[in-house]
């Protein structure tokens, strides 16, 4: 029985894919988080044997999450299940040693079948996704610049995203000049738009 912890903010689909999962005589949906700090306690507690997640989730990524899986050395791997079909995501995926990438709109045998592949050692790609991402540019944007111009599309001032990320003002507004500059964008608002747009974010 392959174990799977699922982790996703919109409750519908949280359920659906769990209910999809449970007609699979082989695996086990064994906990339901709904952001990225109840995905990392569960997958601490019960050590799945894979963690199904969502990229865009409250309090933690789905990236940030496979990081901090990685980071722990935890036997749990990680798989993308997400709407953003950019190439972006998948590299930034890829290189937090995420297993497998598939968009939300795969059919229920593609998602039980890469769960499969991946719990025995492969990686699943959604095929549309890997021929894009050979083409796609590469992030200019460090880690700190992502966070920042993140913060920022929030709407956030440099003043709070300094207190929040524990910063100075003045650190905060050259990390966003620097993403600003690296995106050829007029303001933040249109650097956040360029690298959301671009899976950078």
């Amino acid at each position: 029985m392959i174990s799977v912890v699922i982790a996703e903010d919109q409750a519908l689909v949280l359920g659906a894919l769990a209910a999809l999962l449970k007609l699979e005589g082989d695996l086990d949906v064994v906990g339901r988080a709904a952001n990225g700090q109840q995905a990392l306690a569960l997958c601490e507690s019960l050590r799945p044997d894979i963690l199904l997640t969502d990229i865009e989730m409250p309090l933690m990524t789905g990236l940030e999450l496979a990081a901090a899986l990685a980071a722990q050395s935890l036997p749990t791997r990680v798989m993308i299940v997400t709407t953003f079909a950019r190439s972006g995501y998948l590299r930034r995926a890829l290189g937090a040693g995420v297993r497998g990438y598939l968009l939300k709109d795969a059919p229920a045998e593609t998602l039980a079948a890469a769960i499969r592949t991946v719990h025995a050692g492969g990686r699943a790609i959604a095929p549309e996704l890997a021929l894009e991402s050979w083409s796609g540019k590469e992030d200019p944007l460090n880690e700190r610049e992502r966070q920042v111009l993140r913060l920022a599309g929030e709407g956030r001032s440099s003043a709070d995203i300094a207190r929040q990320i524990h910063l100075s003002e003045g650190t905060v507004r050259n990390y966003l000049s620097e993403a600003i500059s690296k995106l050829d964008a007029g303001n933040r608002v249109e650097a956040f738009r360029l690298a959301r747009d671009a899976g950078w974010l």
